[in-house]
């Protein structure tokens, strides 16, 4: 946003020594126990939801209704707590949020997971756990996203969030296939196990993270004050909007056309073996992404996610247009690509460009208006697939996608916004508002 339009306690930017090359992340003791303990976190959080699927469907006889209940008692309080969460990231040191919050989400999933191993499934107290479970989630979104900058300061941001993309596209590859073959194994119970234990693990790693280093304007003098300054910040950071309105949009009618669709149509014109590779290409590309980025600096980043967030349409064309295997796998690598860009752009802009002290509520907000579309369109895609057929739906789907991805780039405050370069050291807060 324009330098006119920052908050008052915002500090002015001084001039500073000549740019120098910034230290890699993982030469930041911080972010080395940051790292490990996300990838432990994220690869548990990967196999949970194999392993809760079957536990939930075994326990209740093959009641798809149960399993519904219990995934909604997650999403709804994450939903429903997001903004309290950024508000309570901005105000107390994020370290001790993320250690707390890890720590309940340990205690929730080893309470599943004793209910489970000692045969005393319910789905009551199950429901209620996964609330916790949400409620917890709800608090660490926003709060990891602050954190990074304390950790590698400015400069090393974009590099950062690629490791960070990398491990949690790596986790989301490997963690279904190693809790399938460990629920086959062992059974539900160990694997919700190993999850909580995941999480013990994280909030070990996060414990020993660094304090703030300042950088912060004044803390809300209350978590709903902190909510009403969060949506304050959200409108006045003027490329936040157009981008947030995208993501809902493309939530709405990407997300659940996809994954309720997808396996679907993908098995009517390709095979049911061809669902496989079009997921492992996917995740393929998101790996590649991941890795180039890590070393690719771009000028303006926040315009190359949105554009980049239009490959996302591209297996939903494909499949619209009843295309063979070799297309859609083509398009599942795009799709992965153009996602991971997406994150990483959109992560490091907001990291660089928010001012640290309303950080969190500024992705608060902003993951709140994006997710809010997803069960929306979950509910709609059956019905709307009865009445106009599925593939008209997916090809519908995917043009509204691409379009919703690049109607920002209209905005001067979206194309116009620069990646930061280094100054100094390249460490310290966010900076307060720099131009476009």
């Amino acid at each position: 946003m324009p330098m006119d339009s920052a908050p008052a306690s915002a500090p002015v930017p001084r001039p500073g020594p000549p740019a120098k090359d910034p230290a890699p992340p993982l030469a930041h003791p911080g972010f080395r126990w940051f790292l490990a303990g996300q990838a432990v976190s994220l690869l548990g959080s990967a196999m949970a939801p194999v392993a809760l699927a079957f536990a939930v469907l075994d326990g209740s006889g093959g009641r798809p209704g149960d399993l519904g209940v219990v995934l909604a008692a997650r999403m709804l309080p994450l939903l429903a707590f997001l903004l309290v969460g950024g508000a309570t990231a901005d105000r107390f040191r994020r370290r001790t949020v993320l250690v707390a919050a890890n720590l309940g989400a340990a205690a929730a999933q080893g309470a599943v997971a004793g209910l489970l191993l000692s045969g005393h499934y319910a789905l009551p107290p199950v429901a209620g756990l996964e609330v916790l479970g949400g409620v917890c989630a709800a608090f660490t979104g926003p709060a990891l996203r602050g954190v990074v900058p304390e950790l590698v300061g400015t400069a090393a941001l974009r590099p950062a969030n690629a490791l960070l993309s990398a491990v949690r596209n790596a986790a989301k590859v490997l963690g279904p296939s190693l809790s399938g073959l460990l629920v086959a194994a062992v059974g539900s119970g160990p694997a919700i196990a190993g999850d909580a234990v995941s999480y013990a693990v994280a909030a070990g790693c996060l414990a020993r993270l660094p304090g703030d280093r300042g950088g912060r304007t004044r803390a809300p003098a209350s978590v709903w004050s902190g909510i009403r300054g969060g949506w304050r910040e959200f409108r006045r950071v003027r490329w936040a909007a157009p981008a947030t309105l995208s993501f809902f949009v493309i939530n709405l009618v990407q997300t659940g056309t996809w994954q309720i669709l997808g396996p679907v149509l993908t098995e009517r014109t390709a095979g049911r073996a061809a669902w496989g590779l079009v997921l492992s290409a996917r995740g393929l590309g998101l790996l590649v992404s991941g890795a180039v980025l890590y070393r690719l600096a771009v000028g303006r980043l926040l315009a190359l996610g949105q554009a980049a967030s239009a490959l996302g349409a591209v297996p939903l064309l494909v499949l619209g247009a009843r295309w063979d295997a070799p297309w859609l796998v083509a398009g599942g690598f795009a799709a992965g690509l153009g996602v991971c860009v997406t994150g990483i752009a959109w992560d490091t802009s907001l990291q660089e460009h928010v001012p640290a002290g309303a950080l969190s509520r500024v992705a608060a907000w902003s993951d709140l208006l994006s997710y809010a579309a997803i069960p929306v369109g979950q509910l709609c895609v059956g019905p709307l697939a009865r009445a106009y057929g599925g593939f008209r739906v997916v090809a519908v789907a995917g043009a509204v996608s691409a379009l919703a991805a690049v109607l920002p780039l209209a905005s001067g405050a979206v194309r116009g916004l620069r990646h930061a370069r280094p100054t100094g050291d390249g460490r310290g807060p966010a900076p307060a508002a720099p131009g476009p």
